[in-house]
């Protein structure tokens, strides 16, 4: 190359250098907390939980939750949704996502697949009792505009247990059976009589197919396999319905029975193993449950304690893509008050750092903060909502109604979390 040709070169490579060192990295990706809360919604009179958000393609935010005059028995209970545009400061107005008219609908969970299109599942409540949910799903190809998404696709998701949930189920209650004298005298002939029926119903193909419930996000695994963890009130233990063609079939896993352990939530190690964690639905003390699978999610090791704190509340975990988890939830053994955000460098065996979203150090449960989900951005940042309750500080409206709930809205980075509660706000 000539020399006269060589020089404008090197003057323009230098002058693009200098340029982008000036530009500062992408809002989350340096070592500056970013912490920044807002509600979604006013507070509103009527209940409005469970919520789940995720990003869209085009960089918007959707988030969905539940909102009505009560849950499973409250007939008027829908499904809302609510957008946060690009680089918008505000959230749109909620507009519906799904509504049977007459039956309750609840639980909420979205994802996005890898052919960018929108899937939300969400449990119809048949009989006004847990136990008759209907599992239903949509599906959109048309979800980044004003308004709710268009829907192409839905409709009831039929699981069928078999003999392997029954066998699965009956070992655990001759197991429980056997060691009933860990429990004090005066509890035995409760504990007995809610095995017998566990017994019961795991064999009764009403009570196998029909009480799933979602809670938090679907798991894209390889980017083929989709596993939407469910559990059920009834039987008080979880179980993962699992597509490998996008919901033209499902098959179920081994379910994860034990003390109580609901509303899983999966991370995936690099060894190719899952990790779940569960809200804590047995007895004291509680604590957030974990179980393993080594074979994408059919089978599951028993679902045993850890050490994390938590009330019998959601909470939810993801993998970060620089290989550390996040994991969102209630650090308390009672109460709402505590809503954490945790950090792990060694995928979930130790949490290094942890910061409070919300802490009502009065510890006495005026105000509440649970049922959170969390998602990470495409630019490193970690995107979060859940349901704030007020409680008696709500101030009435005019009809005398207590205004006290709303769902909340997070974005956080890892920097944040890692400075720890003395940082400060």
């Amino acid at each position: 190359m000539k020399p006269f040709v060589l020089l404008p070169l090197v003057l323009l490579v230098g002058t693009l250098a200098l340029l982008a060192l000036a530009v500062p990295p992408a809002e989350g990706q340096g070592d500056r907390p970013l912490h920044r809360v807002q509600d979604i919604f006013p507070f509103d009179y009527l209940h409005n939980h469970s919520s789940c958000i995720v990003e869209c393609p085009n960089g918007d935010l959707l988030v969905c939750w539940y909102r009505g005059s009560g849950e499973r028995r409250a007939d008027d209970v829908r499904i809302l949704g609510a957008r946060k545009k690009k680089g918008a400061e505000q959230w749109s107005e909620p507009f519906v996502l799904a509504d049977t008219p007459g039956f309750p609908d609840c639980n909420p969970a979205m994802v996005i697949d890898p052919q960018q299109r929108l899937w939300l599942f969400w449990p119809t409540i048949i009989a006004n009792e847990w136990h008759t949910a209907l599992l239903m799903h949509q599906q959109s190809h048309d979800f980044q505009r004003e308004g709710a998404p268009v829907w192409s696709r839905g409709g009831p998701i039929m699981l069928k247990p078999g003999e392997e949930f029954t066998r699965v189920v009956h070992a655990s209650v001759e197991k429980d059976l056997q060691n009933l004298d860990r429990f004090p005298a005066e509890m035995r002939p409760r504990i007995r009589e809610y095995l017998e029926m566990r017994r019961k119903n795991g064999a009764d193909k009403y009570f196998m197919r029909m009480g799933w419930m979602p809670r938090a996000h679907p798991f894209i695994l390889d980017g083929k396999r989709m596993i939407v963890p469910l559990y059920s009130d009834g039987f008080d233990f979880s179980l993962m319905a699992i597509t490998d063609d996008w919901g033209a079939t499902w098959q179920v896993s081994e379910p994860l029975v034990g003390d109580g352990p609901v509303q899983p939530s999966i991370a995936g190690r690099r060894d190719g193993s899952l990790v779940a964690y569960f809200r804590d639905n047995g007895l004291p003390p509680q604590r957030l449950q974990m179980s393993e699978s080594r074979d994408r999610g059919m089978t599951w090791t028993p679902p045993h304690d850890t050490d994390i704190l938590n009330p019998g509340s959601g909470a939810e975990v993801i993998g970060l893509r620089g290989g550390r988890w996040a994991l969102i939830y209630n650090d308390t053994e009672r109460g709402r008050h505590s809503l954490a955000v945790s950090i792990s460098e060694d995928e979930g065996r130790t949490w290094k750092w942890t910061r409070h979203l919300e802490r009502d150090l009065s510890g006495e449960g005026a105000a509440t903060a649970g049922y959170p989900s969390l998602m990470q951005a495409r630019d490193g940042t970690l995107h979060a909502t859940y349901t704030v309750n007020i409680g008696m500080r709500a101030r009435k409206d005019e009809q005398g109604r207590a205004r006290e709930k709303t769902i909340r809205y997070a974005h956080i980075n890892e920097a944040w979390v890692r400075a720890g509660d003395a940082a400060g706000q």
